[in-house]
């Protein structure tokens, strides 16, 4: 009986993870040499390669002109464009059994010249722009080959490479491409397979030849030697690599490394040809701009914008003004700073930092050698292995065109076989029933060349055609002994192969437009971290903090008892009210011991009444604010609480970069921070004051320099606490204001009566001291 099961219906007992292992294993396989990773010989991904050999056989290569002008104009190629639906059709249906996007998105690729170095494809279309747009629907684009595809694939037919069945085996496809363009580095690639990546960038083809050329004749040149032609990538978006010579070498000599890039700050090209290197473009008034000419490899200019905008739109970069785009055909995107005093270097490194104007470029030159074997290779043993594949392909074509001259001599030799006995040979035709063995046996003919005379036309008898078999025989004798030469000698296989490559160096050559290196290798060091301070103007602003904690800054250095500048809410005062300026920090204290800081150029202005403080700070709720001052840089603060204990503190240790502030002083339960002031560079003494109205001073050495705690015990009390302290010179004294209109000072020059150790009591202030017991 008939089993008419299904064999794949069938159950099979297996562990799972064993099952599961092998097929991953023949997944991350598949993925590693047939889809992910180029290979070194040609630099193509295998959907690549089925592309444009797809496009080959509809004949789309380039036609007209010759190729030194198709390579500086394609505008002379004749060959008619074709939809990319069809060519992707094509290669779906024969050749690549995948997604027809995918397809098409390897196919937008290969003709956007923002991507390649030397595009492969020549589209007519919308193929996607720098923007990051997309390109058309593929029913609507057209392409055809170009130059550099077409010497990509020179030789695939004259038995260079092998060819292997397609995935139904209806049709052939080449494993690899024969033609002498160095399209994996010159074009570079990218891409992530199962455990292992690839990342190449482009290079410049003329500087691969050369090196290549340099490696014929000198077999044993080091890395160093090749680093002197090969100066770096050169990307297709141009930029510039910044990175030291020694990084560059080091990433090519064991193929993993990273390229530092920067955006291009240029006006155009000069007269010469080269570009003007600073972008800055004078405007009237004294005013100027920056202009970008060039970005990074594989940035997206939308993007990028966008990311200046942020900027701006964020402050973080308050010395930039606007960024506009104005580019056409070339990019040129405009940064406007805050004003014309803005430091150049300070605003260009500013943007190299926090945008993407600087970038990497990863190196990981993770390629499948001729044996299909994933190997990362550093730039020699990449075009040594490269040369052995061309040395290979310049046999491989050498024999096969021996083939084809013996295969013709053989032909020719029974042509003047029949010349020389041509009446015969007619008398054998026309008499015999079998000619052709007749004269195979009477003149030891060949069946092809007896096959060959038979098809001979009565017009071929004539003697100038005889003339002209004989000095074709006699080329190809000439040529056959050249070409078996050839494959027997290296020498000459060497020689051969750098003439070839001196002639395609002609088209790709750095006088040749294409071939011109777009990329400047120029060494800098890293962007500046460049502190917030140094992108704020100075100017001049008056800070003013109201009892009820509205805060608020008004431009200029107001008169402080002038009456706009004392405008509050109803049932409101001022508490601190001073001169400072926008780069400065605010220091603001509370009872509490936490201390704040505010930069003084994010202050609501002066218009209205402010903000609430507590909106720009996470304040708790207990404890009013104590003191709100200007932070000098490398200055020092006296700190003290209520119950008399306090220290010096530096206001380096003090600021603080979050919202919630620090908690310096440490206070005891029911006492409060009361003193907070700056204390002068030449202080040596400090002078304290209690409630109970005792004075005591001491040297300033007694009191300790902390970043947090209590301090401790400046003056001692029996009743009440601390009032008030400072830090003083000893010799100038102590002044204070005497009461009235008169704005009179006293000075007690003599504090020896109230100089004691730190701790002491005290004694009574000098007669006039003001009852609030306040310096």
């Amino acid at each position: 009986m008939t089993d008419f099961r299904d064999p794949f219906d069938a159950i099979k007992d297996h562990p799972f993870d064993a099952a599961l292992s092998q097929r991953y294993l023949v997944y991350a396989l598949s993925t590693i040499t047939a889809r992910s990773l180029p290979d070194l010989r040609d630099g193509l991904k295998p959907v690549h390669r089925r592309l444009l050999w797809a496009m080959r056989l509809l004949r789309m290569e380039p036609g007209g002109a010759n190729p030194d002008v198709l390579v500086a104009n394609p505008a002379r190629n004749t060959t008619s464009y074709k939809k990319c639906a069809r060519v992707v059709g094509d290669v779906i249906g024969k050749y690549h059994p995948h997604g027809d996007a995918s397809v098409y998105d390897a196919m937008v690729r290969l003709a956007q010249d923002f991507s390649l170095r030397t595009p492969l494809v020549d589209g007519q279309g919308n193929f996607g722009n720098i923007d990051g747009d997309n390109a058309a629907a593929m029913r609507y684009t057209e392409a055809r080959l170009t130059q550099a595809a077409a010497d990509l694939m020179a030789g695939l037919d004259e038995g260079t490479v092998d060819f292997r069945p397609t995935y139904n085996g209806e049709d052939e496809e080449p494993e690899v491409f024969p033609g002498l363009f160095p399209n994996l580095l010159a074009n570079g690639a990218s891409g992530i397979a199962v455990g292992m990546a690839t990342s190449i960038p482009p290079h410049n083809v003329g500087e691969l030849l050369d090196a290549a050329t340099l490696l014929i004749d000198s077999p044993e040149a080091d890395d160093a030697a090749l680093m002197e032609i090969v100066k770096g990538p050169d990307f297709p978006t141009g930029g510039v690599l910044v990175d030291n010579q020694a990084i560059i070498s080091e990433a090519y000599r064991t193929g993993r490394g990273s390229f530092r890039t920067r955006a291009r700050f240029s006006t155009g090209r000069n007269e010469d040809g080269s570009w003007e290197a600073e972008g800055i473009e004078k405007l009237a008034g004294g005013t100027w701009q920056l202009v970008i000419s060039e970005i990074p490899y594989q940035v997206q200019k939308s993007k990028l914008i966008e990311q200046i905008a942020a900027l701006i739109n964020d402050k973080k970069l308050p010395i930039l003004e606007d960024v506009r785009d104005e580019s056409d055909e070339a990019i040129r995107i405009v940064i406007v700073p805050k004003s014309r005093n803005v430091p150049v270097d300070i605003l260009k490194d500013s943007l190299f930092r926090l945008t993407d104007l600087e970038n990497r470029f990863p190196l990981n030159l993770n390629v499948l050698d001729a044996s299909h074997t994933p190997r990362v290779l550093g730039l020699r043993a990449v075009l040594v292995e490269w040369l052995k594949h061309q040395i290979e392909v310049l046999v491989r074509r050498a024999q096969h065109r021996l083939e084809k001259i013996a295969a013709r001599l053989e032909l020719l030799d029974g042509y003047i076989i029949a010349y020389l006995n041509l009446d015969r040979v007619i008398e054998i035709i026309r008499t015999e029933d079998e000619p052709k063995d007749v004269m195979m046996a009477e003149f030891s003919l060949t069946d092809r060349q007896a096959e060959a005379i038979l098809n001979m036309r009565l017009r071929s008898l004539r003697k100038l055609e005889e003339m002209e078999l004989r000095r074709e025989h006699a080329e190809l004798v000439k040529e056959q002994a050249e070409l078996e030469k050839l494959v027997e000698s290296p020498a000459r296989q060497r020689t051969r192969l750098k003439r070839d490559i001196a002639d395609l160096r002609k088209r790709y050559g750095p006088d040749t437009v294409i071939g011109r290196r777009r990329t400047l290798v120029e060494e800098a060091g890293p962007a500046r971290e460049i502190p917030l301070e140094a992108m704020i103007e100075r100017e001049p602003v008056t800070v003013i903090l109201s009892e009820r904690g509205w805060i608020r800054a008004m431009s200029g250095h107001r008169d402080l008892a002038a009456a706009d500048t004392l405008k509050f809410k109803e049932g409101d005062g001022p508490q601190f009210a001073f001169h400072a300026y926008t780069t400065d920090k605010l220091l603001m204290a509370t009872s509490s011991g936490r201390i704040y800081t505010l930069g003084a150029d994010k202050l609501p202005g002066g218009r209205g009444f402010g903000d609430p403080v507590r909106m720009m700070v996470d304040m708790d709720d207990q404890g009013g604010i104590v003191a709100l001052m200007p932070a000098r840089t490398g200055g020092q603060l006296l700190l003290a609480s209520s119950d008399g204990r306090g220290f010096l503190a530096d206001v380096a240790d003090i600021l603080a970069e979050t919202r919630k502030g620090k908690q310096v002083v440490n206070v005891r339960t029911g006492a409060k921070l009361a003193v907070v002031h700056a204390v002068d560079p030449e202080a040596d003494s400090i002078a304290v004051i209690g409630e109970n109205r005792k004075l005591l001073v001491y040297s300033i050495i007694e009191m300790p320099k902390m970043a947090r705690g209590q301090g401790v015990q400046m003056q001692r009390y029996r009743d009440g606490g601390l009032s008030d302290a400072i830090a003083f010179r000893l010799n100038d004294g102590i002044s204070w204001a005497m009461g009235g209109e008169t704005g009179r000072t006293r000075t007690e020059a003599d504090m020896t009566p109230w100089r004691v150790a730190r701790g002491a009591a005290g004694r009574m202030p000098p007669t006039g001291f003001p009852r609030d017991n306040k310096f």
